[in-house]
């Protein structure tokens, strides 16, 4: 299992000493949350921010734009050196043309539904992406009870991208903690987006492992 921590949940007045645990950690990659406050209701942090960590990361960067035509970011986002740009299928009506920018840019295609998004919005360009990420709570605020229809989504996800015989990854985001992530491995998840269930432990470190475990 590929586990990519949520620094949205990280303690902002320590960031460089969270970074740095997560570069101890086994995990796999840094998820950076960027929100508008316009496509979901909050505003999270923005490029100054990333940038500033960047020098510290060891990690790739797996960046999350929750932001209207984020096709306007994909030149800044790889200047980061991020690993994948994530966008979501809502603020994407020209999804195939965003996709085909990102990997000319050198970074995985990610595309992200929110979850009342049914899959047949990308069965389309399923094939084109590296990765697919599947929102676990209604995106903008970090912390939030998990849906449960996540899991099977997760399983149906699974079923579509096999059907297409494509390699495509899937990701979770919301949500996951020792348990939905058990069920979430179970149903096909590739990677685990953690937040609170990692930095609201009282063994960071031993979480992302144990969620590294699940598969």
């Amino acid at each position: 299992m590929i586990v990519s921590p949520s620094l949205l949940s990280a303690d902002f007045a320590n960031l460089r000493r969270d970074v740095e645990m997560l570069n101890e950690s086994c995990c796999d990659w840094f998820h950076l949350d960027v929100m508008d406050g316009v496509f979901v209701p909050n505003i999270s942090f923005g490029f100054p921010v990333i940038e500033s960590i960047v020098p510290f990361a060891r990690k790739p960067l797996d960046v999350h734009l929750m932001v209207v035509k984020p096709e306007r970011y994909v030149e800044r986002v790889a200047a980061l050196g991020a690993k994948v740009m994530n966008v979501h299928v809502e603020a994407c009506p020209h999804l195939h043309r965003v996709v085909q920018q990102i990997k000319e840019a050198g970074m995985m295609a990610a595309v992200t539904l929110n979850p009342h998004t049914p899959l047949c919005s990308i069965e389309e360009v399923v094939a084109d992406l590296d990765l697919v990420m599947l929102m676990g709570v209604n995106p903008g605020f970090g912390g939030q009870t998990f849906i449960e229809n996540t899991v099977e989504k997760t399983r149906r996800l699974r079923q579509l991208i096999e059907s297409k015989g494509a390699k495509t990854l899937i990701e979770i985001d919301g949500g996951v903690n020792r348990d939905t992530g058990a069920r979430l491995a179970e149903a096909g998840a590739d990677i685990l987006v953690a937040g609170s269930a990692v930095f609201g432990a009282g063994n960071p470190q031993e979480e992302i492992k144990y969620l590294k475990n699940l598969k």
